[in-house]
């Protein structure tokens, strides 16, 4: 046969030769094309400085082991591979199969992009039909793979963080492996023992793999994740992939890689409580509440909002765990704070495992150390009970001796105006009393001082409950408040017992200060009232027979006032102290305790009547009510006493008038001065304070059958027994609703 040279047809060329020629001929030919393909293309496995930075793969698109959208590299002679046999023609495509698998376009297999966007291959017509079916069944894994090394391209940078980074490594440490799989291939093609069925044989396994990794980081990519929500993304992935036992070992596997920068993350904040995550990625976010420039000034947000828990942010695998978890750090930052070391008795590596939970337990672990460590801190180092137990001791009047000498010392001083009083004055006094009452055993009677509110106590708890209306006849001006309305004592503590005593915890020791301190001012003053009993007798017949409506007024409105002080302090408070007590023995740690106190004092405000608007107003205008008939009767009893004195004076012949203060006889009583209405007689004004308290009695036992219907449990209705023991209010209050009901008052 005469041998003739081959001719060269363009890439994809569907073109055929007619004339025959010699086989062994075109057999060299075809060995000596694929050599040049050996030769002149890249080596089979990747240059480890090709992927590292996608700056460098875009100003060099050929340096990347990954599909370019753009041109086939010149220089290349094709073949027609029209006019081959179809055994020739399977060698060709071996070779360029080969190549597409490690992402290096062919002559007969180009890649097709919409826009940079790999969607494809297409099989050159020249192919025979059979050996282009074949090559699709096989084109799959070249996709994956290449969909694999743009995910590698696109997280080859420090802003990706370091999950995504963790997880391109974990994915090309697996393309290792894949690449010797082409090489193993390529010996075989070599040997001529290939054929393109056994290349589908033999990646038949790997396709699965890498078709899972491909979905799984496209959907990383297309919903822009990162940090826990991956970790989470290949957890579910995991869980999904039951049937196949090869593609879930190879999530698995990436999953484990790909989390060690989280659970590095983690093991810092379990052992020491630091956060270090500048790409955002943790799941525990440090706030730093903290003013700056304050030393040693932890604001009532430090613990519940300084570190901050970003669910997205959680693993699937640690969901069950994030609030032992941001427990832990906080705990070791306050250990940490109060200047003791940290030292975990079990420090082992946090490592995530999908066979064994084992970090389960390390979690568990350094979470009871935390907690153990920093309440024995809190409990025996700086003696929590001893503060709250001094607490109780002045805020809520359980010094007896100590609040009757403060008020005694100080009552002058805070009868007066809020502009006028003196809060060194107050200091001083204070201070005097810690030293002469029995408060002087109390080892922290230093850090109780005294401040002067700028509200009352109606609008310091609309602040509390977050209800800033306040009717405009309701709101007080300060010019208008005494320091008796404003007093309230101050409580300053150091870390770490400030965790406790924060600024919204003495804000409501101070309120039930307040309600108690003035119910206590309150019943001195008819105390006062009670010791003019005596003056009385040595009136005039008719002045002291105007006394006897007020002192019979004045009886009641100490037994209401006594009574609602008593429930207060012995019905409420100390059953709920005793619970509290009880409490802090068993709690375990310090958000334990953080919750036995908090309901300590909610349960107190609540049934102290400070919680409830209408009960709050009632309370309030009850004891105001008390306070100007005590100042009443003082006045008026001043006035009799110089009446008496005037009158002797007159008798003994003594006319000069000039020093006298008033004008007035002794028979004359009925026009005695009025510190309500000058004009006004006395039987009047006490008649007049004797509707108003009864009004006012009748509508607090009303607000109270209110509530108490509301909830039966609450013990306010013990209060309802002891004033209203006789029924003598609730028969006023039927007597009033039968009135209302008929227009007129019922026979």
């Amino acid at each position: 046969m005469s041998k003739r040279q081959t001719s060269v047809s363009p890439q994809l060329s569907s073109a055929k030769i007619t004339d025959t020629e010699d086989v062994s001929e075109v057999r060299e030919r075809i060995q000596a094309h694929v050599s040049r393909r050996s030769t002149t293309g890249a080596s089979v496995m990747p240059s480890p400085d090709g992927l590292r930075r996608s700056t460098g793969v875009r100003r060099r698109p050929y340096a990347q082991w990954n599909f370019t959208n753009g041109e086939p590299v010149g220089g290349a002679t094709y073949l027609n591979a029209a006019a081959i046999p179809i055994s020739s023609q399977e060698s060709i495509i071996l070779s360029e199969l080969l190549f597409c698998l490690i992402g290096i376009r062919g002559t007969y297999i180009v890649p097709e992009f919409q826009g940079d966007t790999l969607v494809g291959f297409k099989v050159s017509d020249q192919i025979s039909e059979i050996l282009r079916d074949l090559v699709k069944d096989i084109l799959p894994l070249a996709l994956h793979y290449s969909q694999i090394q743009s995910f590698i391209q696109r997280t080859d940078d420090m802003e990706s963080g370091p999950v995504l980074q963790a997880l391109a490594e974990a994915i090309r440490e697996f393309c290792h492996d894949y690449y010797i799989s082409v090489v193993e291939l390529e010996a075989l093609l070599q040997k001529e023992n290939l054929t393109l069925h056994k290349v589908l044989y033999y990646t038949k396994p790997i396709m699965v793999s890498m078709e899972v990794i491909a979905d799984a980081l496209n959907t990383i990519t297309q919903a822009n994740i990162r940090g826990g929500e991956v970790l989470t993304l290949l957890d579910d992935r995991i869980a999904n992939r039951t049937g196949n036992a090869n593609a879930r070992k190879t999530l698995i596997d990436l999953m484990q890689k790909a989390a060690v920068p989280y659970m590095e993350a983690l093991q810092a904040w379990i052992y020491k409580g630091a956060v270090a995550d500048p790409h955002n990625e943790f799941l525990i976010e440090d706030t730093e509440v903290c003013p700056k420039g304050i030393e040693d000034d932890y604001t009532l947000n430090y613990w519940a909002a300084r570190y901050m828990v970003h669910h997205d942010r959680i693993p699937r695998f640690l969901e069950n765990l994030s609030d032992i978890i941001l427990r832990t750090g906080k705990y070791l930052n306050v250990i940490r704070q109060c200047g003791q070391n940290i030292t975990p008795p079990r420090s082992e590596a946090l490592v995530y495992s999908h066979s064994n939970q084992n970090h389960v337990l390390l979690i568990k672990d350094a979470y009871n150390f935390a907690s153990r460590t920093l309440l024995d801190v809190l409990m025996k180092e700086n003696d929590l009970m001893g503060h709250l137990q001094s607490m109780k001791r002045y805020f809520l009047l359980q010094q007896g001796d100590f609040i009757m000498q403060f008020m005694d010392a100080c009552e002058q001083e805070l009868s007066k105006k809020i502009h006028a009083v003196q809060p060194v004055k107050l200091e001083n006094l204070l201070g005097l009393t810690l030293r002469l009452s029995a408060a002087r055993n109390d080892p922290y009677k230093e850090d109780l001082t005294m401040t002067l509110l700028t509200v009352d106590l109606f609008t310091q708890m609309s602040r509390l409950t977050n209800n800033d209306y306040l009717d405009d006849e309701e709101s007080l001006d300060i010019r208008d408040l005494t320091g008796l309305e404003c007093f309230a004592f101050q409580y300053s503590v150091k870390w770490p017992v400030s965790l406790i005593l924060n600024p919204l915890i003495i804000c409501k020791y101070q309120m039930l200060f307040r309600q108690l301190f003035y119910c206590k001012h309150v019943e001195r003053q008819l105390c006062k009232v009670w010791k003019s009993n005596n003056n009385a007798k040595k009136f005039a017949p008719e002045a002291a027979e105007l006394y006897r409506s007020a002192f019979t007024l004045r009886q009641r409105m100490m037994n209401a006032i006594q009574n609602i002080s008593y429930y207060m302090m012995v019905e409420v408070i100390e059953p709920n102290w005793h619970v509290l007590n009880q409490n802090m023995a068993t709690v375990e740690n310090v958000d334990d305790v953080l919750r036995v106190h908090q309901n300590f004092l909610d349960m107190c405000l609540k049934n102290c009547m400070l919680i409830h608007t209408d009960l709050l107003k009632s309370i309030t205008r009850l004891l105001k009510i008390c306070t100007h008939f005590c100042d009443f009767i003082q006045k008026a009893q001043r006035y009799f006493i110089d009446a008496e004195l005037t009158s002797m004076l007159k008798s003994c012949g003594w006319n000069d008038q000039s020093d006298s203060e008033y004008d007035m006889s002794a028979s004359q009583p009925n026009q005695a001065e009025s510190a309500m209405e000058p004009s006004e007689t006395f039987s009047e004004n006490v008649k007049r304070f004797d509707l108003e308290f009864t009004g006012l009695l009748i509508g607090l036992i009303k607000h109270i059958n209110d509530v108490a219907n509301d909830n039966a449990a609450d013990k306010l209705i013990n209060l309802l027994h002891r004033i209203n023991f006789n029924s003598f209010y609730s028969d006023q209050l039927n007597f009033l609703c039968a009135k209302d009901s008929m227009g007129k008052s019922p026979k």
